[in-house]
């Protein structure tokens, strides 16, 4: 295999890695751009005391701890306050705050094993936790817990003790355990019954069918629409957004399915007055054996095309 080669064969799990880190895929693929090329311009001098994988982690594990130095974290909403109840606060003036983004599935690696094992650190809600601890906490829990690598290991590319790695960690999954999901909470519905939900959803939101909607939500379901600061909590307060911001009947909508951070998704067009579809938001849903539980709806036409989806589909 040549160099080329076996570089190209980690940008998928590289990419995962930056983007926990970072909680924005195009920070994570603009720090994956410079990882390849440092190694590129560094390899004749890379002694090969580890492999080639380890090495561009540790480029890349470096390269994003120097951006979190001059970048805030990524926020979802519910991180910034109560939910709100009327539909109208949507009108609000967006706040000037960095947001989390999905991460397309499709840019994982093939190999279905490796999708599997990193699935769970990928799911929205466990990236939007990371970034509430410091930046070298979050890389000392991603590099033990996700990648597996030996305390020894990452003391030697922060620069610390194996104590100091033991004791980062040790605070790192005491706050996680706070903010992250419970383990029952990723527990999806089987096959048969999560293919049938998400038929049910697709064809129920593109007529705005409430009473289906109704029979698909959870009723503690949670709606988030960054860069909107405004999040609704409850079946209720839910169907009443969706009831007041959509305009009923067929036609008007059509959704493509897709999936992100390990999660089934929807691409949500809307028909314009020149009568084609134009992109609108990603949703990206979180499913219990219950329903539908959380939807984070991305308001950015821009992150279409990491999907492979075009901005603009005809009538």
């Amino acid at each position: 295999m040549n160099l080329e080669d076996e570089f190209a064969q980690y940008r998928g799990e590289l990419l995962a890695h930056c983007y926990r880190m970072l909680g924005s895929l195009h920070d994570a693929e603009d720090v994956l751009q410079e990882t390849y090329l440092r190694a590129w311009k560094g390899f004749a001098e890379f002694e090969q005391r580890s492999s080639v994988r380890t090495w561009l982690y540790r480029i890349a594990t470096r390269l994003c701890l120097n951006a979190l130095q001059h970048s805030s974290r990524r926020l979802v909403p519910s991180a910034l306050g109560a939910p709100g109840s009327d539909p109208d606060d949507l009108d609000a003036p967006a706040l000037e705050t960095s947001w989390l983004e999905p991460f397309p599935d499709h840019l994982l690696s093939p190999d279905p094993a490796l999708i599997v094992g990193i699935r769970q650190s990928l799911r929205l809600a466990m990236v939007a936790a990371l970034q509430h601890l410091p930046p070298r906490q979050r890389a000392v829990l991603i590099l033990r817990d996700v990648l597996a690598w030996q305390a020894s290991e990452v003391a030697a590319l922060l620069d610390t003790t194996t104590a100091a790695v033991n004791s980062s960690l040790q605070r790192a999954r005491a706050e996680l355990a706070k903010l992250a999901p419970a383990e029952e909470e990723f527990s999806e519905p089987d096959e048969p019954r999560r293919r049938a939900l998400l038929d049910q959803y697709g064809k129920a939101f593109e007529r705005a069918d409430l009473v289906t909607l109704e029979d698909l939500l959870t009723q503690d379901i949670r709606w988030e629409m960054p860069p909107i600061p405004t999040w609704f909590h409850g079946r209720e307060n839910v169907l009443r957004l969706i009831a007041a911001k959509m305009a009923p009947g067929e036609g008007m909508r059509t959704m493509v399915e897709t999936s992100a951070n390990g999660q089934p998704a929807f691409a949500l067009y809307s028909r314009g007055r020149d009568g084609g579809f134009h992109a609108r938001y990603v949703q990206v849903l979180t499913l219990t054996r219950a329903g539908v539980s959380s939807v984070l709806a991305f308001h950015r036409a821009d992150l279409f095309p990491s999907f492979g989806l075009p901005i603009d589909r005809p009538a």
